[in-house]
Parts: structure tokens; sequence; C-alpha cells
């Protein structure tokens, strides 16, 4: 996705300005310029010029022919609802510009085997160290990527997570197990400001590489389900679950504005679906059928 600041049509740029006094995210910028440019492409006339029939039918392009998922469909939606309510003014009513019903799925989740069994197959030390980061605190890799060598506090055994979702700060226990690990991937690669570099001194670690790389260690590992970053914060939550910990604290733990959010989790428990009895359980076994077939009558006068 090209970076926002590299487009060089002036509504694209005006809508990154008015983005940019409601301090929002640079990532969230580069999303909505990059389908704001995508539907100027499409209607092919000024942007100021589009009428409601043609975000309509640049929405079902999206759903038709570009068969989009729901959440990059909203987030398109997002991007021209907030262009032409604040960038350009608009005589049609931009409420009537629909969001699209996101299918609710549950989390993967792996147990603390499979865990073990990912960090154990990844050789190199600081890959092993980003992933044992991402599961002892629960953070998104954007998050991780992020940390700084001073967001380590060792002696609070606490992690400063500066860069948030929504730009909100929280702290997550160290654990002294990484901390072990820490210091000793510190002690080979010597970073200076970021904690996990990328290419460079200044940039941060590329998403595509732990991709990757868990790619590798979990079918290194016999796991057949598809992994990324992800999974392992919903393996977190989930562990934490059911260890005991309250929603509520696993909530803050997580950065989520609200405890709803942490709720998709009660589903996951193990705890949860094992307690549950099923009703087949109940029935009394004589009255199930029998599953052997009942012995030939030779006498059948249907078969002489």
């Amino acid at each position: 996705m090209t970076p926002y600041k590299n487009r060089k049509c002036k509504i694209t740029k005006r809508l990154a300005e008015d983005m940019l006094i409601r301090h929002l995210a640079e990532a969230t910028i580069d999303a909505y310029t990059y389908h704001v440019r995508r539907f100027a492409d499409f209607i092919e006339k000024p942007l100021e010029s589009a009428t409601v029939e043609d975000v309509r039918t640049f929405q079902l392009y999206l759903i038709r022919e570009r068969k989009l998922a729901y959440s990059t469909f909203n987030q398109a939606v997002c991007a021209l609802r907030f262009l032409y309510t604040h960038t350009i003014r608009v005589p049609w009513p931009v409420v009537m510009v629909p969001f699209g019903k996101r299918p609710k799925t549950l989390p993967t989740v792996l147990s603390r085997h499979e865990i073990d069994q990912l960090i154990q197959c990844t050789a190199n030390l600081k890959h092993r160290t980003f992933l044992m980061v991402l599961y002892s605190g629960g953070l998104r890799f954007s998050e991780a990527a992020n940390l700084k060598i001073h967001d380590i506090d060792s002696r609070r055994m606490q992690i400063r997570v500066a860069c948030g979702k929504g730009k909100k700060e929280r702290l997550v226990p160290l654990s002294p197990r990484l901390l072990s690990e820490l210091r000793i991937y510190w002690k080979k690669y010597r970073p200076s400001d970021f904690l996990f570099p990328g290419k460079s001194v200044n940039k941060i670690y590329a998403g595509t590489t732990i991709q990757k790389v868990m790619k590798v260690s979990a079918k290194k590992a016999g796991i057949h389900r598809r992994v990324y970053p992800h999974v392992l914060r919903h393996s977190y939550a989930t562990g934490l679950l059911e260890a005991g910990v309250d929603l509520l604290t696993i909530s803050k733990l997580l950065g989520h504005a609200s405890f709803v959010t942490t709720m998709v989790y009660l589903h996951c428990r193990r705890e949860h679906l094992h307690s549950t009895p099923s009703p087949l359980d109940w029935l009394p076994v004589r009255q199930l059928p029998t599953l052997t077939p009942p012995p030939e009558n030779d006498s059948d006068p249907k078969k002489s």
C-alpha cells in the first residue's frame, strides 16, 4: 500500500491533512487515501461530482468483482464516509452509504503444547524472542514491532506498550522467563533504539518476515492450522481465562476499549466446552435402536 506522503492527488492530500488534524494513525491515513484513490479511478470523474449511486456501484464492484473481505470492505466505506463528511461537502446524505455485516467467527487458539512446539521449532534467536514477546504480553504485531529498549522495565517487571491501537498506552507484566531471553537476545544483537529493528536501525520489523517464519515453524511443529502473529494474542487471552483471570483484567491487559470485545474468548475455553453435557448422553441406552441387522429368513417366499 502506497504511503499517503507519496500521493500527489490534491483531494487525497487534503484528506490526509484532515486526518492528521484529528491525530489519526499513519496506517489509517494510508488505508483511507488508498481506497479513495481506487474510488476515483473507478468512477473516472472528479470526486466532487460523485453521487450516492456512484458509491453504491463501487460497493457492488468491491463485493462482486474484487471479492473483498468485509473488514476491508468496511474500511473502504469508512474512507468514503470520512471523505464526504470532512473533506468534500456533498448534497446527498453520507449516511446512505451502508456498512457490510461482518461474519462473527471464533478466533484461532493454540494450546500451550502447540505454543511451546512453535517456539522450540523457531531456530533464529531474534525470531524466537519476538514470538515470545507476542505471546507473553498478548501484544499485537505493531505493538511488539514498535517496542523500544526503554519500554522494558526490569525493575518493576513491566512492559510499556506505547503504540497501542488508537494511540492508547498501557502496561503489561514482564515475564521473568522472557526477561532472561531478552538479555540473551540483547547480548547478541545489541539493539540501540528499537528492540527489534528491521533491515536498518531506524526501521521497524517487517510483518511479512515473521509471518513466513511462523508458517515454517508451524509446519515443523506439526500444526496444520493457519498460524499468524495475532493467533498468539488469542492464545494468550484464552490461556489467562483458563487460568482463572477475570475478564475485566484481561480486557485491560489486551487494551480493549470495552470488555465486551474480550467476551469472545469465553467461547474458546476448554473448561467451558467440556463442562457442557450433550443431551444424547441423557438418553437411556435401552431406547437406542440396535445397529445389528435382523437375521435373514431363508423361508421367505419372496426369495424363492
